[in-house]
């Protein structure tokens, strides 16, 4: 079993920038691929980035790929969200999540996901 808490979360304007953590309890967290979601008001939970448990390779979604970067630190059993060039459609309750399966390619989809932190909110004002 795994616990995630995120934090991190704030208000702030278009342009800033914000930093995202989420701690995990539990011993297997190095051998877990770790990710990021959101859900926006009113949308459905949407992939962020993820970062591989084996070789930190990291993947992201489009409309955050060059502002956002996903990192761990296994040793600390944390992984973080540096998130720049914040914008208004940023906006959402971030979710960290935790895949336990060995995976060829590093998994997007949120039904993949086994344990769930309870979400940090990030509101980017324009």
């Amino acid at each position: 079993q795994v616990q995630l808490v995120e934090s991190g979360g704030g208000l702030v304007q278009a342009g800033a920038s914000l930093r995202l953590s989420c701690a995990a309890s539990g011993r297997t967290f190095s051998s877990y691929t770790m990710g990021w979601f959101r859900q926006a008001p009113g949308k459905e939970r949407e992939f962020v980035a993820a970062i591989s448990w084996s070789d930190g390779r990291t993947t992201y979604a489009d409309s955050v790929k060059d502002r956002f970067t996903i990192s761990r630190d296994n040793a600390k059993n944390m992984v973080y969200l540096q998130m720049n060039s914040l914008k208004p459609e940023d906006t959402a309750v971030y979710f960290c999540a935790a895949d336990r399966a060995f995976r060829l390619v590093t998994s997007i989809v949120e039904y993949e996901y086994d344990y769930w932190g309870q979400g940090t909110q990030v509101t980017v004002s324009s």
